[in-house]
């Protein structure tokens, strides 16, 4: 699903309004309905009996996200949060206004030598990820070009990307798309 959202000219709603990835996790879940069921495999006679597996619908664009490996509920609630920021990261595209693209977040995490900070363990990296992916859409898929507006390396860009392997496949489909070549991470 491809979901694009208008910026306001001024780029004053953009760094006010958030990217669903990046949402706090009650407000997250709020938007989601939870269903809880039984799963099978590895994990014995506690998994095969307790409803411990987690499935998030996203109502706002119809995404899931589900998590059923941990033999607690509440634990696998969590991870399917995770999941779900980085489905909606993929997935959901908001527009960019001309002139500032860095949010707060990004100004934060991006050093003075271009050098982003914010490792794929962090709870930021899937709304970094989202606004990334963002401003490449709205520099036409251009790596180059979204670096500059970012204010970081393309090379940091894409590695950052590739922390998150479905980033980057999504990024080459969409380049593939308009003839423009395959990146690696």
């Amino acid at each position: 699903m491809n979901t694009t959202g208008a910026g306001s000219g001024d780029g004053a709603g953009w760094r006010e309004s958030l990217h669903p990835a990046g949402l706090e996790d009650a407000e997250l879940l709020g938007q989601c309905e939870l269903v809880r069921g039984r799963t099978s495999g590895p994990g014995g006679q506690h998994r095969n009996r307790v409803a411990t597996e987690v499935v998030l619908n996203h109502r706002p664009t119809g995404l899931v996200a589900r998590a059923g490996e941990r033999r607690s509920a509440e634990t696998n609630k969590q991870v399917a949060v995770g999941r779900m920021r980085y489905v909606l990261a993929v997935e959901v595209r908001k527009g960019v206004p001309a002139g500032e693209a860095r949010t707060e977040l990004w100004a934060r995490r991006c050093g003075k030598n271009g050098r982003i900070v914010c490792s794929a363990n962090h709870r930021d990296h899937a709304t970094m990820v989202a606004e990334a992916l963002d401003v490449i859409a709205a520099c036409g898929w251009d790596t180059k070009r979204a670096s500059v507006r970012l204010c970081c390396s393309q090379t940091q860009l894409v590695r950052m990307l590739a922390d998150h392997a479905p980033a980057l496949v999504k990024l080459n489909e969409e380049r593939e798309g308009r003839g423009m070549r395959a990146l690696r991470g």
